[in-house]
């Protein structure tokens, strides 16, 4: 299994245009071979001071994939390639961090 968390920071103001095309597209990713699991999350509201945060203009996704293969296809999907172009313009930075299970 590859796990994938996608840190994806908006320009200012553009978090909710970004997550709003991530929700319409997340059905189609859902339907992928491989695709066991594919959620956003943000920081939780009223956390103690001192706790880290990625702010208001950051998500992050987390995202379960069968295989590596599974990942790379999912990376070359159609509506992957759809969703890229509607958001490029909001999207200031993505860092995506794949990982195995130790």
């Amino acid at each position: 299994m590859i796990q994938v968390l996608a840190i994806i920071t908006t320009h200012p103001g553009k978090r909710g245009d970004v997550l709003a095309a991530f929700h319409e597209n997340r059905a189609a990713v859902l339907a992928e071979d491989g695709c066991l699991e594919y959620g956003a999350v943000v920081d939780a509201a009223n956390l103690p001071p001192g706790w880290a945060t990625f702010g208001p203009d950051t998500f992050v996704v987390v995202e379960k994939w069968a295989s590596f293969d599974a990942l790379k296809a999912h990376a070359k999907a159609p509506h992957m390639a759809a969703y890229g172009a509607k958001t490029k313009e909001w999207v200031a930075n993505r860092a995506i961090h794949v990982m195995e299970p130790v």
